[in-house]
């Protein structure tokens, strides 16, 4: 593991090209087990997760080589059962293989998976998902066991909630049944969700509704390689944008999709930040504290949960009082603490968090407990007055490309070093 010494206080200024979506390239690189031909990807960050998800699919017989921002995924023997728990545990979109590798091979043996530590996450919606497809689906000793055992003609599958994960494990083990008809009601929104869906199509799934909450799809009998470049990552983007406005400096965002980024966008103008986009760059300056405000965290395309941390330690040097409620994973509140040793004035009240804004934090030695927690400590540590050191960070490199050299090159004083328990290796980025 390692920390990241951070000395804030020093307004950000300059320009930060944000990386392909990690929430978008994951359930894709998933779904290239559904075809025997060769895969390109463009703009894929180099992320810890990507390259997680690349070991699995080197542990089923594919062949995979990435570099400069490509991965080429090359088809070989599949192999369903030896999926390496290790790599599956590290990280929840890993299950996401799941249902095209069963579809291919009409059986699979995946570990349940991993992840961040944000909340309940069950995965009973893609199991029952599965099972309406046609897949005898049982759990036992930690391993999900799936075998294909009839063909149903017409499937309609109704979510109970609008999961992105069990939106695209159904969508992309749906693509491959031949000439069975699929519908899948109350469908997650998100762009990353879309994209796969487009990803698919690009390799012959045939799909209609991409981008509503009920997606159709005729399964095709064989699906063919292709090139396709991800899409921008929202979550950097915004972090970045945040990283303006917590520093009351001036950044240039390239590589933003602002279609993509409109509650984030209207929460910051309605704040007090300045944001102009033209062409894919976003102008951001806050020259002054944020304004207080109340933040209600929904499904897309409300405000995303993935940026509810980062969102707290803005409101944690707002002026007044800050309101913030999250509808997707009421328990994420593991920043809350953290940013409080940071001298935030900050509660949880009734599931919700309770901000009275500060004119600066204190730096201090706080710990990240998963993705966005790290971001969230970064974006205060930028703020803060003197170091803070934001302990076990690693958590942060897998879904920030390139963090550490991105933030020096707009102004921060950061360093990375290996943690104070001796167990450090490598960081990316």
């Amino acid at each position: 593991m390692h920390d990241m010494r951070i000395i804030g206080g020093k307004p950000l200024e300059g320009k930060i090209r944000v990386a392909g979506a990690k929430n978008a390239v994951l359930p894709i690189l998933a779904a290239t087990v559904l075809t025997d031909e060769p895969v390109v990807l463009r703009n894929v960050p180099n992320l810890f997760d990507v390259r997680t998800m690349l070991e699995i699919l080197e542990s089923v017989g594919y062949r995979c080589a990435f570099q400069n921002g490509q991965v080429t995924v090359q088809p070989g023997t599949l192999n369903t059962k030896n999926i390496p728990y290790q790599a599956v545990r590290k990280m929840r979109a890993s299950f996401n293989i799941l249902g095209p590798l069963a579809v291919r091979a009409n059986e699979a043996d995946v570990p349940l998976p991993g992840g961040c530590s944000i909340g309940v996450r069950p995965v009973d919606m893609h199991i029952e998902g599965l099972k309406l497809l046609g897949f005898e689906a049982n759990i036992a000793h930690g391993v999900v066991q799936t075998r294909r055992r009839w063909k149903p003609n017409f499937v309609n599958i109704v979510l109970k909630f609008p999961s992105v994960g069990a939106t695209e494990q159904l969508l992309s083990t749906a693509v491959l049944m031949n000439n069975i008809n699929v519908v899948i009601n109350n469908a997650a929104l998100e762009p990353e969700v879309q994209e796969l869906a487009l990803f698919l199509q690009a390799m012959g799934a045939s799909i209609e509704g991409i981008g509503t909450s009920t997606l159709r799809v005729q399964g095709v009998e064989k699906m063919h390689g292709v090139e396709y470049e991800i899409i921008p990552d929202r979550m950097e983007a915004g972090t970045y944008m945040m990283a303006a406005m917590v520093t009351s400096g001036e950044l240039e965002i390239h590589g933003i999709r602002a279609d993509h980024n409109e509650s984030l966008l209207q929460k910051m103008r309605s704040i007090g930040s300045e944001v102009e986009i033209e062409n894919g760059i976003a102008l951001v300056r806050c020259r002054s504290r944020p304004r207080s405000s109340e933040t209600f965290v929904q499904v897309y395309p409300g405000f995303p949960t993935d940026m509810q941390p980062q969102m707290t330690a803005v409101a944690a040097v707002s002026k007044g009082f800050s309101f913030i409620s999250d509808s997707v994973f009421k328990t994420r509140h593991m920043h809350v603490p953290e940013l409080q040793r940071m001298g935030a004035k900050i509660h949880i009240e009734n599931g919700s968090i309770i901000v009275e804004g500060i004119p600066q934090l204190s730096g201090a030695p706080v710990r990240a407990t998963d993705l966005r927690c790290a971001a969230a400590l970064i974006l205060a540590g930028l703020n803060a007055d003197g170091e803070t050191v934001v302990q076990e960070v690693d958590h942060v490199f897998r879904g920030y490309d390139q963090i550490l050299e991105k933030l020096r090159s707009v102004g921060a004083e950061v360093e990375v070093v290996p943690s104070t328990n001796g167990n450090g290796k490598g960081p990316i980025g």
